[in-house]
């Protein structure tokens, strides 16, 4: 796979044409779309004007950016103009943005081109993207297994070569979690870092938009083009954010990195073998590394499926059929909006929808929400104790390699499980990275995490590219 760095320099110097090297991976996805489904679709016609356009601007002795010419795949929650987002949802049909998002404008203003929309779990909500309302994605490793979720679309399309790079979303894990199970880098950077406007909310207070890359320094590439103050986000950091490109090459001499002991819980041995890897490889580049507890992260996954259903309860109840998307006729309004509903949102969405309504309900919202919010501050305190001792943390991924399409489906509790290691860095609003790390049985890819302070993200970077080179 040719790295988005090469792609970018090449095309920037009249080496290669974007023409050629969207050709190339168009050529790609004609070869695997139908059996993996990474797309809800393929921008084929709209690449090839973009990477025409790309090629005069070049010719005319312009600069077209960073990213110039390099395809990318985006989440079908990111809003672009003119072009279906669907977030994997019937209710969305038909529905044509009249806007792009923050991150969409930022990347075509870098001369990327954008090669399509990608599939996922329906308004984020899953861990498998096997709740798209359109079908599964399939793991390019493996397509009798799941590619992760909710961004699985994403990671496939970077695994098997369809994109350079792609955009995902992560409020527990969506990232990092399919970046793990296809073999890519997935980033889920600072919240704030990178604005969310245009992104279609799930969980304001924990989604973030994150890279997906073949490689550290192509996530980085990407990171860097994407961070930075949004006035059109209120959310948004107000200062200017800083390279994760200019530090790769800084090592990790010095840096403080600890294992998470809570999150080894429960791992498979393999996975805990990967990170014990990671470990030494990080302490023989310099870094001193030893076991840390951090108590507190055993209560995030309850807390999450409290706090991140309320805030969808919230969100989702804009979805009533009178505004846009699907509408399916009542004999009144009332009617209408249940009809809507019942036949636009998939099971998945469904029940976190009545699971956050509960919570937020009179009589149980202390017990409930006030509870979880509770936990999350515990959390939060928990990160920083950590954080007054050591750079960095380090953690598996998933509990687990890439499990069997249908696996969890029948049971919600087991596929909840499989964002035990994510959901922690969500609740406290910090960057984490998740970095391809060795194979385990049957030449399934596993991760391994890298955690870092709010806004820490160039040494997240440092240690990440020391982590790659270790395996070089």
């Amino acid at each position: 796979m040719t790295s988005a760095v090469d792609i970018a320099r090449d095309v920037r110097a009249g080496a290669r044409s974007a023409r050629d090297v969207v050709e190339t991976h168009l050529s790609a996805v004609a070869g695997r779309e139908a059996e993996l489904h990474a797309f809800n679709l393929v921008l084929a016609d709209e690449a090839r004007a973009g990477a025409d356009e790309i090629d005069r601007r070049v010719a005319a002795g312009e600069d077209p950016g960073p990213l110039a010419g390099v395809p990318v795949a985006l989440k079908d929650n990111l809003c672009t103009r003119g072009i279906p987002t669907t977030c994997s949802s019937r209710i969305l049909e038909g529905w044509r943005p009249p806007y792009d998002a923050t991150v969409v404008a930022r990347v075509r203003a870098a001369g990327a081109v954008v090669v399509g929309k990608t599939n996922m779990d329906e308004f984020a909500m899953g861990s498998s993207t096997e709740n798209s309302a359109f079908g599964p994605t399939r793991n390019p490793h493996d397509p009798s297994r799941v590619p992760g979720g909710s961004s699985g679309g994403s990671a496939a399309a970077v695994a098997a070569g369809f994109a350079s790079l792609a955009l995902g979303s992560d409020t527990g894990g969506s990232i990092r979690q399919p970046a793990a199970l296809c073999g890519v880098v997935g980033v889920k950077p600072t919240y704030g870092l990178v604005s969310r406007y245009g992104l279609v909310a799930f969980a304001s207070s924990l989604d973030q938009v994150g890279p997906f890359a073949g490689s550290v320094a192509d996530a980085a590439l990407l990171l860097d083009v994407i961070a930075g103050h949004d006035p059109a986000d209120s959310t948004s950091v107000p200062r200017p954010a800083p390279s994760c490109s200019a530090v790769l090459g800084d090592g990790v001499e010095g840096l403080r990195i600890g294992v998470v002991r809570e999150l080894l819980e429960g791992i498979d041995p393999e996975v805990a073998a990967r990170v014990s890897a990671a470990a030494a490889a990080l302490d023989a580049a310099g870094a001193k590394v030893e076991e840390v507890g951090v108590p507190a992260t055993t209560l995030a996954l309850s807390a999450y499926y409290v706090l991140a259903t309320a805030e969808a309860s919230s969100n989702l109840a804009r979805y009533d059929g009178a505004r846009y998307g699907l509408r399916v006729a009542g004999d009144d309004v009332t009617a209408m909006y249940g009809a809507t509903r019942a036949a636009g949102f998939g099971a998945e969405v469904k029940r976190r929808i009545m699971l956050g309504t509960y919570a937020l309900s009179a009589g149980y919202y202390d017990a409930y929400y006030g509870q979880a919010q509770r936990a999350r501050t515990l959390i939060i305190r928990a990160f920083d104790v950590a954080y007054a001792s050591y750079d960095l943390l380090l953690a598996p991924v998933t509990p687990t390699t890439a499990f069997p399409l249908g696996a969890k489906t029948a049971d919600p509790l087991t596929m909840y499980l499989s964002d035990v290691c994510t959901i922690p860095s969500n609740l406290a609003g910090h960057p984490a990275i998740s970095v391809p790390y060795g194979l385990g049985a049957g030449g399934l890819p596993i991760g391994v995490q890298i955690l870092a302070p709010a806004l820490a993200e160039t040494t997240m970077f440092r240690a990440a590219a020391a982590l790659e080179r270790s395996l070089a």
